[in-house]
């Protein structure tokens, strides 16, 4: 029984359309059955009570004809008799079944009979003696000669334009069903494609307040949500870049403070300190900046382009500043994305890896024929496995050696996340066989 309701639900459709259609079409074709059913057991019932008539009034007219009749002349009476559902026959092999039939249809007809002959008959009801009869009744005449009656089962032959009209109306009702739920889904689709863009990059056209009412409801508690979103993202960004303009000031007074120190042992060590916090600060502070920004939106209008373009002109930049950088595969593909957005995640991906190895190596490839894979290999120290997915939330840095001591501030991988999402791909980190990092951009074609 399990397996049974297993396998229905495995069959069951994914999509409300899909699960719509078919509880439609099922509603339908079980009403058509009983319909038909009933339908039929009407007019078979029908048919059966008129055959039990017409044979009481043909058993009455031909019992006292063959008592009258010549012996030659009695087959000629038995032929000009015989109808669809029943038949005659006269003679003592008749009988070739012996049980009796005792149900109520078998009483019923019997009873019947006897109403419509002399009480001298005495009719007996035996089994049938083929699958086509329903029963055989027998009757002896005055001489002692046995009459048979053959009972045959009444079959209701279905004409050949009635699946015709059935099979138009299931073709009618697919195509209106197909059309009404089109209709009416096409407010959800929108819906969904518009959360699908909210979800990625948190900014999307508002959908349209049209359809069913609850649709429409739907649409408007969306798009008021999509504007409290946005607005709320817009004022984080505004408080965060006012707190980075209103801390440059200080920062600046704090490295001519700085300078200023005399230009002793102890106050050369500790300008060098000064220095060395106020750079990070400033660092801090732009990529809290960065991040706030990466979090909100992308800006910048989509475009085509030539991934392989894009990636060697990127690795030639590396090059030319001293970093030893590989670039290993071809896409050769053209996609439309957003060039600086995802310039900007390869390279924070870069920038991460070459702090923790001599040596990065970007690879291009077609993951299937709509997904692009752009992976930034190193041999550095990796990350533990349980730590993979914690390293890119913002400001979070392990304990071990990718910690803050080597530098950065922990949004690096947490801005490359956010820019992924944005651009509809994802971004994941694993641990490469005999130790380095590989981290993975998976980009729609």
């Amino acid at each position: 029984m399990k397996s049974f309701f297993s396998r229905i639900k495995n069959a069951w459709p994914d999509t409300l359309f899909g699960r719509l259609v078919l509880i439609w079409l099922l509603t339908f074709l079980i009403g058509h059955v009983l319909e038909i059913g009933a339908s039929y057991t009407t007019v078979l019932n029908y048919q059966t009570t008129k055959s039990e008539y017409y044979l009481s009034k043909d058993i009455a007219l031909l019992v006292p004809a063959l008592e009258h009749a010549q012996p030659s002349e009695r087959a000629l009476w038995l032929q000009r008799m015989e109808r669809q559902d029943y038949r005659y026959e006269l003679g003592a092999g008749a009988a070739a079944n012996t049980i009796q039939l005792t149900s109520t249809r078998a009483k019923e007809i019997s009873a019947a009979l006897s109403l419509a002959l002399d009480s001298r008959y005495l009719i007996s009801v035996t089994a049938p003696n083929t699958p086509k009869e329903l029963m055989v009744l027998h009757l002896p005449l005055s001489d002692g000669t046995p009459l048979t009656i053959h009972l045959n089962k009444i079959a209701l032959k279905m004409p050949w334009w009635g699946g015709a009209i059935f099979a138009t109306q299931i073709l009618f009702l697919i195509i209106l069903t197909w059309y009404a739920l089109r209709q009416a889904m096409r407010p959800l689709l929108r819906l969904a494609e518009a959360s699908e863009a909210l979800g990625s990059s948190l900014q999307c056209e508002p959908i349209i307040e049209s359809g069913p009412s609850e649709v429409a409801r739907a649409a408007v508690a969306f798009n008021a949500m999509q504007r409290r979103i946005t607005e709320h993202l817009a004022e984080r960004v505004h408080i965060l870049a006012s707190i980075s303009h209103d801390l440059q000031t200080p920062i600046t007074r704090m490295r001519l403070r700085a300078d200023l120190l005399d230009n002793g042992v102890d106050n050369g060590a500790l300008r060098d300190k000064l220095h060395g916090d106020l750079n990070a600060m400033q660092v801090l502070v732009e990529e809290g900046i960065a991040y706030a920004r990466s979090a909100h939106s992308v800006n910048e209008v989509p475009c085509r382009v030539d991934i392989d373009a894009l990636l060697d002109s990127l690795t030639c930049d590396y090059l030319d500043d001293g970093q030893q950088i590989g670039l290993q595969g071809k896409a050769n593909r053209v996609i439309t994305t957003r060039p600086h957005a995802l310039r900007r995640i390869v390279s924070n991906l870069v920038d991460n890896a070459l702090k923790f190895a001599e040596q990065v190596e970007i690879s291009v490839m077609l993951h299937t024929p709509n997904l692009l894979n752009i992976s930034v290999q190193d041999r550095g120290p990796g990350i533990p496995a349980t730590e993979l997915d914690a390293v890119l939330k913002p400001f979070y840095r392990l304990e071990a050696s990718r910690n803050r001591s080597s530098g950065g501030t922990g949004l690096g991988l947490a801005i490359a996340q956010q820019l992924s999402i944005a651009l509809g791909g994802t971004l994941s980190l694993s641990n490469r066989d005999g130790g380095g990092l590989q981290a993975t951009i998976s980009l729609p074609c």
